[in-house]
């Protein structure tokens, strides 16, 4: 399935609009707002039911920018498509996330080296056990290097993809016992995905609310300020 598959059913784009390489985001306004302030020459290629995507040129390198919307399902589509009709060998996706660590901060980065879920996605592949999704490493470690080297602050380690926003039981809190630093709704879908489709990806995570101190940030400041994460994506793309 690839170029006779385009455009998709939730992606207008051709064939050849979509780079190799697309960095994806739950909130549509924030892939446009990557591609205005940082693509030459950016050229719009999705926006049905508003989920924009825009192709364009970082420092002489094609890259694409999606949004994906919110949760495991929606990642799933979005992503599967990317990988299977557009044979997009890299997604990075750019989000938020709640820390369950008490050592994150607002502002700070996670690099989601592996991911737990509440999710049943994976049961479509009929594993005889629970499947274990982890990020691919060479985009973990151009990201750690990256980070690095612009003095950024960031931690690698587990994440937690819930099925639920609003948690009533506040089981999600248990995780961080466990050594899993924070908690958001899609990256386990995003990996399953590459792994079933021989592709690449990885998520950077800026914390948006700590959790554990029941601090939060802004929705202006979830949308443009938290760059960090934006800078590193797309230098590795």
């Amino acid at each position: 399935m690839s170029k006779q598959d385009t455009p998709s059913a939730h992606i207008a784009a051709q064939y050849e609009d979509v780079a190799s390489t697309v960095i994806m985001c739950g909130d549509p306004l924030r892939a446009k707002f990557i591609a205005e302030k940082y693509l030459e020459n950016p050229v719009l290629y999705n926006d049905i039911r508003g989920m924009l995507g825009f192709t364009g040129y970082y420092k002489g390198k094609r890259v694409s920018v999606q949004g994906h919307g919110m949760g495991i399902p929606s990642i799933g589509i979005y992503s599967y498509e990317l990988f299977n009709f557009y044979d997009v060998e890299r997604i990075i996706r750019v989000g938020t996330a709640g820390a369950l660590s008490e050592d994150m901060k607002i502002g700070d980065m996670l690099f989601a080296q592996a991911a737990c879920t509440d999710s049943d996605y994976g049961h479509q592949y009929g594993f005889p056990a629970r499947f274990a999704p982890i990020a691919d490493f060479g985009l973990l470690e151009a990201a750690v290097r990256v980070a690095r080297e612009n003095g950024y602050p960031f931690q690698v380690g587990n994440i937690y993809s819930a099925d639920v926003f609003y948690d009533e039981s506040n089981r999600q809190m248990k995780w961080g016992k466990f050594g899993v630093k924070a908690v958001e709704m899609e990256s386990s879908g995003l990996y399953v995905n590459a792994a079933a489709s021989g592709k690449k990806a990885l998520t950077i995570c800026t914390i948006s609310d700590q959790l554990i101190h029941r601090k939060y940030a802004s929705t202006e400041e979830r949308r443009s300020s938290f760059t960090n994460m934006m800078n590193v994506a797309l230098e590795i793309a």
